[in-house]
């Protein structure tokens, strides 16, 4: 997993983080609230939230390709609060090159890469 550590609190990462993917013209297809779902059952969890986002364009080229990585899409964002500070972290999507028959689509993959570091900077507040 890479992970980046925020310069934020929790609440504002996340916050920054649904802003950065929908001025990319994204969509939020969900949003996971870990820390809801243990509160619900009696359980404590630190607040957490999985954000799955994506772009059909990109995801349909690469399950054209090899259909079974349909269960890696859409991407994915995990933010995590650590104290008084948050960590946002997603797992590269260039090695899903190595599971699935994906090889004429590593630039998308690169592409995906990209953004997700680039989406994780932002709402880190790591990069203006």
């Amino acid at each position: 997993m890479i992970v980046t550590e925020s310069s934020r609190g929790y609440a504002p990462t996340i916050e920054a983080l649904i802003a950065a993917i929908e001025r990319r013209g994204l969509t939020v297809f969900a949003r996971v609230d870990h820390a809801g779902g243990a509160r619900e059952v009696g359980l404590e969890l630190a607040d957490e939230e999985l954000v799955v986002f994506g772009n059909p364009r990109a995801g349909t080229l690469l399950m054209q390709s090899d259909p079974r990585i349909g269960v890696e899409l859409p991407l994915k964002l995990l933010v995590w609060s650590r104290g008084d500070r948050a960590s946002v972290g997603y797992l590269d999507p260039r090695e899903l090159a190595d599971t699935y028959d994906v090889a004429t689509q590593t630039a998308i993959l690169e592409q995906m890469a990209g953004l997700l570091g680039e989406l994780a900077a932002e709402a880190a507040a790591t990069r203006t």
